[in-house]
């Protein structure tokens, strides 16, 4: 086993390892100790083999599930994930569930995936970036731009307005306030009127402002299309900590199924061509959440939305839930053998990063859950090469707690869908 000399430079090495002492390992981190989960690597390499060969007109949203316990590796495989698909000329965006980005609200979590959108090669925002493509004259933007300008796209005629103008005055700040809309923020109608004539198109589009809460499946579709237009096989969209749903009340949880029905292309009726979601849930998450001896989210969820006569979003739920019981591709405990290869390979990096000879780990036997976890391991070794490093004569011992996830609702996390929306 060995890494190549590029790979051992030392500045990188220490950003790989100062990613993994806080437990988020970043781009380094990933390419210097590889991933080593075949099954799910093979999927995902599929779903994107998936949507580069297939006609985007037929071709739906592809999506995939993956749980594992606190520490089973399911943040390294994202980064993997983000690695791979930039590689194969995707849009990529990682989105963590939380307070502020709740999954019942598909506005919220698609802004998120805006400011968090990575493309192949370049660093800065996602619109801006791809704001040079715009009107290239390529196949790609050709059949974006004839899909965008007829009526069964199920747009409003914002999208193609707005677009129109971007493509044709060069007003700085018209341009970024578009990009802001595409993005998720409000551009008012007199704006969009006012570009419509300084480029002699007012006659040609007949619009009232569109209702908010009808753009966040317009912008998903419209964005994704886009990206499309702009030269890049799709969007890969990344949904960490699901798990965080159970902390919701019953209808934000009941809403929330709903919309991973559409992030996981479960709505028959709702498709997003080139969107490739992944989305990762503890393990205990259908027994303490789903099942009957927990929440029992299995029946109640639907019902609640089946009593606000809500039957396309109980659909949707019944869908999404269904998937979260049967889909997951489990990410079972490290082998001695992953452990010791990746124990390996971290050494190998701390060494080069700091340029000291670090002890081999010593393996450990039994012991509590927590300690068959790479996380736990990966950090171990690094707080003792640490200590040991600096205090030559310290005999560290770790010490650590087993991780339980908890779903109690959060009363923070006050009812936001009101019975009249």
């Amino acid at each position: 086993m060995t890494l190549s000399t590029n790979q051992l430079d030392s500045f990188r090495c220490r950003q790989a390892l100062e990613a993994l002492r806080n437990g988020v390992p970043n781009q380094a981190a990933v390419e210097i100790l590889g991933c080593n989960r075949p099954e799910v690597e093979s999927r995902f390499d599929d779903l994107l083999l998936q949507a580069i060969a297939a006609d985007t007109s037929s071709q739906g949203t592809l999506g995939m599930l993956v749980s594992g316990d606190f520490g089973s590796g399911k943040s390294h495989l994202l980064s993997y994930m983000e690695n791979r698909a930039l590689s194969a000329g995707f849009a990529c965006s990682r989105v963590a569930i939380s307070k502020e980005t709740p999954l019942y609200d598909l506005g919220r979590v698609f802004v998120s995936a805006i400011q968090h959108a990575r493309l192949p090669g370049r660093t800065g925002q996602l619109m801006e970036e791809i704001s040079d493509k715009i009107n290239a004259p390529t196949p790609e933007y050709d059949r974006f731009s004839r899909w965008l300008n007829v009526e069964e796209n199920g747009l409003h005629s914002y999208f193609p307005a707005t677009m129109l103008i971007y493509e044709r005055l060069n007003d700085v700040t018209l341009r970024s306030e578009i990009e802001s809309f595409w993005a998720g923020d409000a551009i008012r109608a007199a704006r969009v009127r006012e570009g419509l004539r300084f480029i002699s198109q007012q006659g040609s589009f007949n619009f009232r402002a569109p209702r908010n809460a009808d753009l966040p499946p317009q912008r998903l579709r419209f964005a994704t299309e886009l990206i499309k237009g702009a030269g890049y096989k799709g969007w890969v969209v990344l949904i960490d900590e699901l798990e965080l749903v159970g902390k919701y009340s019953l209808l934000q949880r009941a809403r929330s199924y709903a919309e991973l029905a559409r992030w996981l292309g479960k709505t028959t009726d709702e498709q997003y061509p080139g969107l490739i979601v992944v989305g990762t849930v503890t393990q205990g998450f259908e027994a303490e959440v789903l099942g009957s001896f927990g929440k029992n989210d299995r029946e109640v969820a639907p019902n609640r939305l089946r009593e606000r006569s809500d039957t396309l979003l109980a659909a949707r739920a019944d869908a999404a839930i269904r998937a979260l019981e049967s889909e997951p591709i489990q990410l079972p405990p490290p082998s001695e053998t992953e452990l010791s290869d990746t124990l390996a390979k971290l050494r190998l990096l701390y060494q080069q990063a700091y340029g000291w000879d670090a002890p081999a780990p010593v393996p450990e036997s039994g012991g509590a859950a927590y300690r068959n976890t790479m996380r736990y391991k990966v950090r171990a070794c690094i707080n003792e090469w640490d200590l040991r490093r600096l205090y030559p004569d310290a005999q560290p011992e770790t010490e650590g707690q087993e991780f339980e996830h908890r779903y109690e609702e959060l009363r923070e996390m006050e009812e936001e869908v009101k019975d009249n929306e």
